[in-house]
């Protein structure tokens, strides 16, 4: 009997990954995230899940972005009861960030009812705090290159995948066929081979089924030298007399700036500046880094081991408390402000905008790609005024840019990765891109290697010999 691979999101989208394999009698899901963006993919989360949550026998997981893992509480709340595998590092990220998740969801509908906005009465949160914990309680932790069976028949195996501290793509092959055994490759989020902080993405051999994706299937990223970027943003911005403000994600783009910030005061390209991470999930998310330095690259480890604190420039003051963070207010000159989220579209990183956006002085440094839409997009694309808590704050600080702090490889480096590849793909299916980066990618494909590319449809099955 063929096992079949159905895919329940980030198809002809780049949100939302979930791929159901049902192989010998048994349920396996691969990744389990939110739909995120536009409304039309965020009002998907409340639809009825295609399979009865219950039926699913475990969950296993490449990376710890909410895209990948923000549906798992209410998958929990619905009646899944299996176990959940994740790298170790993995299943600590996912503590912080499904534990704020479900803080803001519950913030959310508080405030809808308060408010009276929602058409549902009274408004309720997709998952709340306690369906979190039940999710967190399920979740198993394996170490890169341990081989674990989710189900009988099938033989597990997490590789590094160099997107974020813990991602992975995920190795399954047979152990019960007589004829041949078959590989299963999930590839994940795959990340740069030259990454600031991380290892580069590992090799897979003797794949025959892959499932890969192509967020920039279309996109090459631009040949920069980041760090000279960010030193030249940097003093321009000193040389203002103001203070900097720059938004960051608070997994990995936070990590890899401090380590950059850290690295550059210590060969005299930048002044010794105070520096201000203005996060609680950056935080935990910096904690997760160091507790979890054997995993990072060998220069990272290296530095380590001799004592260096590598994520720590020498004025780097952490801020919890909003008390803390208020209180940053008081900054009149030369300092950083690192702050979520990395689109300017919520967080601490409001506050600040809202307080400082309209002094010449300051600046504002934008280091990731800013999607149509936010605010951060409006202010890179040089609007003058931005609406912000029913205001329209005036636009006067200096707006700076820099790219090269992407986690994801471009068409080029995913190309390479396929290069290595020992043997034809049986099948390739590309997913987590919007339809023309992956149409795009699969055209890439075609060109380099003959291999055909499906473009699977939302809630669309595929039999294959697994």
């Amino acid at each position: 009997m063929p096992s079949t691979l159905q895919f329940l999101g980030a198809a002809g989208t780049v949100t939302g990954s979930r791929h159901l394999l049902q192989t010998r009698g048994k349920n396996l899901l691969i990744d389990c995230g939110l739909f995120q963006g536009r409304k039309e993919n965020r009002l998907k989360n409340w639809d009825k899940f295609p399979v009865p949550p219950s039926s699913i026998h475990a969950v296993l997981l490449t990376h710890a972005h909410i895209d990948h893992i923000g549906y798992l509480p209410r998958l929990v709340k619905d009646g899944f009861k299996g176990r959940i595998y994740a790298t170790l590092p993995t299943g600590e990220l996912a503590d912080t960030l499904l534990r704020d998740t479900a803080h803001l969801q519950q913030e959310e509908a508080n405030w809808a009812n308060k408010r009276g906005y929602s058409k549902h009465h009274p408004a309720l949160p997709l998952y709340t705090e306690r369906d979190t914990e039940r999710a967190l309680d399920l979740l198993y932790g394996v170490s890169y290159g341990e081989e674990f069976e989710p189900l009988p028949g099938v033989r597990a195996k997490y590789r590094d995948m160099g997107h974020i501290l813990g991602s992975a793509y995920l190795d399954l092959e047979t152990t019960d066929r007589r004829d041949e055994q078959r590989k299963l490759v999930f590839s994940g989020d795959i990340g740069r081979p030259k990454d600031t902080i991380l290892r580069p993405p590992s090799q897979p051999y003797n794949v025959d089924y892959l499932v890969m994706e192509s967020t920039y299937g279309d996109r090459l990223h631009e040949v920069a030298n980041v760090r000279k970027q960010l030193a030249d943003a940097i003093n321009e911005a000193m040389e203002r007399s103001g203070v900097l403000m720059i938004p960051a994600f608070a997994v990995g783009r936070s990590q890899s700036l401090l380590y950059l910030l850290r690295e550059m005061e210590e060969a005299g390209e930048i002044p010794v500046l105070p520096i201000y991470l203005d996060s609680p999930m950056a935080l935990k998310a910096l904690e997760a880094h160091e507790n979890h330095l054997r995993d990072l690259n060998l220069t990272c480890r290296a530095q380590s081991l001799v004592g260096e604190n590598i994520f720590s420039p020498k004025k780097l003051k952490l801020v919890s408390h909003q008390r803390e963070s208020k209180a940053l207010n008081g900054l009149t000159r030369n300092a950083i402000i690192i702050a979520g989220s990395g689109m300017a579209t919520g967080g601490r990183i409001l506050h600040h905008m809202k307080q400082r956006l309209s002094d010449p002085a300051c600046s504002m440094l934008f280091i990731g790609y800013q999607a149509e839409g936010t605010r951060g997009r409006d202010l890179v694309e040089g609007k003058d005024r931005i609406r912000m808590f029913g205001t329209e704050i005036p636009v006067r600080a200096r707006i700076l840019t820099i790219d090269g702090f992407s986690g994801h490889a471009d068409y080029n480096e995913m190309l390479a990765w396929l290069m290595a590849f020992n043997k034809p793909l049986k099948k390739l299916f590309l997913v987590h891109g919007e339809r023309d980066a992956s149409e795009a990618f699969g055209k890439h494909i075609h060109r380099h290697y003959g291999w055909e590319a499906i473009l699977p449809r939302q809630g669309q099955s595929f039999d294959i010999d697994f």
